[in-house]
């Protein structure tokens, strides 16, 4: 008996329940004809149903009776073409790109392909065979879901402190956390997982790729998977791999996770790749945007439509610029800020979606899209602000409301504590939040989120004790990852018993730490730098879904110690408004203050001069910050006054003496020392009188005591 149909509506897109039955929307300009097709929970295909209503190249239609749990694909049949860039084929089950949940995973050894694997010139042949096996399918899901009251906590970005972490390995590991629940949203959200982020003083979690992904072929092959997941298929479900729960749940497992987070005061923000998807080049698998209408979905080469754009370097990359693909990523960002709670996104290569035609601008549809709406513009939005495409390095370009990850940050940082010759002018800048990236287009200090290590390259820990990459377990013969690591290992490649090798290592941890949370701008933290985690040299270990990757929680007391050095400085942070300021230091006096707001001192106590800022030699100098001459109020009105700082910087290999300015009588209490195991707070006190010997390779910072 054939099932009634009934017209159904074009919007929303996607499969929506509405209590009585689910309507189905799924938008294509080339397709002849549309097949919905539903399969129980065995996977067995049972129906097939012909979407009839047309709107706007939306083929849509309600079916009465179907229900939540529901699993579903598509078939779509219309012209195959590759050569004009058309690659309809109706054997090839499509997933939904608006399904809100996947369930099933992929099988390469299927016929997943819309041509004949190995035939002469193999993507111009066409494959018939059914593939439904080996491919994911949508599920229908029920979007209700008791938020109890959350609310956002909305923290200001100047005041944000954000720990990049890995879903599955920051508690995989972890033993407060019941082991059936570890490696899952579940496991984020549990309470010994979400005290660690509390009493450590972030303010957000930034989540690697969390949007329904598949592992690649290759890595299959060698027994690896995808575990960074920067290979998409679908951009509205959570990857199903984090949940704890079954088919369909992990929805509403996320969200759990999501509130659970929010009511510690802890934003979510999402690592989202909108710039490509899985589906690869032309030789990669059909199974969903490529086989639903390849030349709307993906930037096809101009003069041969059979080959794709790629400034990802993964085969393909998305068409922003045209309204439905921006539409659909739109849709997919308001959904997980309006339905799913998030706080904000970072975008993985954001210079690809940047790009109209060929050329990055700011004037690109995706950003008049993102500024003009009234959810989006008013969200977090991080950009890492290049791709491997001509002219795709545009750290500093990206227009107001963007805040971008600071390579430069991390490249000067690393090279000033290793003791690189010269480079004190850039340091000068990267240390007072990049103005001269992002203060003459109108920006903040907070547009630079500033980093010393990420989940791509080097730990923390490995900064200081690798000099070339190890990457051998990745399968590539170690020609993945880069090769500019801007990396030392003080005289012994990797892990060693030398005392003296060890105590500089940990010394250097506590100059890249505190260099991080001392500077203007946004720190960013890796997941388990601040208990000295190690990949083991593997500078590119998106492969890894082992101990290599996943966080050790078993500590000793030099880990222990790294933690809370790491939690003070954070707190110190927090304590002191002058070191995350909304505004652009102006080096003069502020109006209602007698001194600079910032002054550049040489070690005698003179002020720096041009020539010393170039000079090769010069590796020492302080920075006094002034408290009293901020020129920023509260949000009630009030001017904001702080104490004034010093900070001391010291990169030569041995000890330099210092003089201390005469600020307000002089006397200078010591909060930060890096030379010491403990390094925060020591209580002592010198006076301009006194000549401060600052040990090699270390960092002090003094508050004037009288400043009060």
């Amino acid at each position: 008996m054939s099932r009634k149909v009934l017209p159904g509506r074009p919007y929303p897109l996607g499969a929506t329940y509405d209590g009585r039955g689910v309507n189905f929307a799924v938008y294509s300009e080339e397709a002849r004809e549309v097949e919905l097709c539903l399969f129980d929970e065995a996977g067995a295909e049972c129906e097939r149903i012909r979407l009839r209503e047309v709107t706007g190249f939306i083929r849509h239609g309600c079916v009465p009776g179907l229900h939540p749990g529901q699993r579903y694909g598509y078939r779509i049949q219309g012209p195959y073409e590759p050569e004009r860039g058309l690659r309809f084929n109706p054997s090839k089950l499509l997933l939904d790109p608006y399904a809100r949940a996947v369930v099933g995973s992929l099988d390469w050894k299927g016929p997943i392909f819309g041509y004949r694997v190995g035939a002469s010139d193999a993507d111009l042949s066409y494959s018939d065979e059914n593939d439904a096996h080996a491919v994911p399918k949508g599920i229908v899901i029920d979007e209700s879901f008791d938020w109890e009251g959350d609310a956002y906590p909305d923290t200001p970005l100047h005041e944000s402190v954000i720990y990049e972490l890995h879903v599955k390995g920051f508690t995989k590991l972890h033993p407060g956390v019941p082991e059936e629940l570890r490696g899952t949203y579940a496991g984020l959200a549990h309470p010994a997982a979400v005290d660690h982020l509390k009493q450590l003083g972030v303010t957000a979690v930034e989540l690697l790729p969390v949007h329904e992904f598949v592992d690649e072929g290759h890595l299959i092959d060698k027994g690896l998977v995808n575990y960074w997941g920067y290979n998409s298929l679908n951009f509205f479900a959570p990857v199903a791999r984090y949940a704890s729960t079954g088919a369909g749940e992990h929805v509403r497992e996320f969200k759990q996770m999501v509130k659970a987070l929010h009511r510690a005061g802890i934003e979510v923000i999402l690592d989202v790749v909108y710039n490509h998807t899985a589906e690869g080049n032309e030789l990669g698998p059909t199974l969903s945007l490529r086989g639903i209408d390849n030349t709307t979905y993906y930037k096809l080469v101009p003069d041969q439509p059979r080959y794709y754009m790629n400034y990802t370097g993964t085969g393909n990359s998305l068409n922003a610029q045209h309204p439905q693909v921006l539409k659909l990523i739109m849709d997919s960002l308001r959904y997980w800020v309006t339905q799913m709670h998030v706080d904000g996104f970072r975008f993985d290569l954001a210079s690809t979606l940047a790009r109209e035609q060929h050329h990055v601008t700011r004037l690109s549809s995706f950003f008049d899209a993102i500024h003009q709406d009234p959810v989006l513009s008013r969200v977090k939005l991080i950009a890492e602000p290049w791709d491997i495409g001509e002219g795709g390095y545009q750290v500093g370009n990206f227009p107001i409301l963007w805040a971008e990850w600071n390579d430069k940050y991390r490249d000067t940082v690393r090279r000033y504590w290793r003791g690189d010759i010269g480079g004190m002018a850039e340091l000068g800048y990267r240390l007072t939040g990049s103005s001269d990236l992002y203060q003459e287009d109108g920006r903040h200090p907070y547009a630079s989120i500033n980093f010393i290590a990420a989940h791509d390259g080097f730990t923390l820990h490995d900064v200081v004790s690798y000099e070339r990459k190890h990457n051998e377990a990745n399968g590539e013969n170690g020609r993945d990852g880069h090769d500019h690591n801007l990396s030392a290992n003080y005289g012994v490649e990797g892990q060693t018993d030398d005392p003296g090798i060890n105590e500089l290592r940990e010394r250097q941890k506590r100059n890249l730490l505190a260099t991080l949370f001392l500077s203007q701008g946004v720190p960013m933290l890796c997941a388990g730098d601040e208990m000295g985690r190690t990949q083991r040299g593997n500078n590119n270990a998106y492969a890894q879904d082992n101990e290599i990757s996943w966080l050790d929680w078993n500590l000793d007391d030099r880990r222990r110690a790294q933690m809370e050095f790491t939690r003070r400085l954070i707190a110190l942070r927090k304590k002191h408004p002058v070191l995350r300021r909304k505004k652009f230091y102006q080096g003069r006096q502020i109006r209602g203050s007698e001194v600079r707001d910032l002054t550049w001192l040489r070690p005698d106590g003179e002020q720096m001069t041009d020539a010393e800022w170039r000079a090769g030699w010069n590796r020492a100098l302080s920075v006094m910050l002034a408290g009293d001459a901020l020129g920023e109020v509260d949000e009630e009105g009030n001017l904001v006054v702080d104490d004034t700082l010093l900070l001391l910087l010291n990169a030569h290999t041995e000890p330099v003496q210092f003089k201390l300015p005469a600020h307000n009588g002089g006397r200078w209490e010591v909060l930060v020392d890096t030379s010491r195991p403990d390094g925060v707070e020591t209580g002592e006190v010198h006076t301009s009188a006194d000549a401060v010997s600052l040990p090699d390779r270390s960092l002090r910072l003094l508050r004037a005591v009288n400043s009060d």
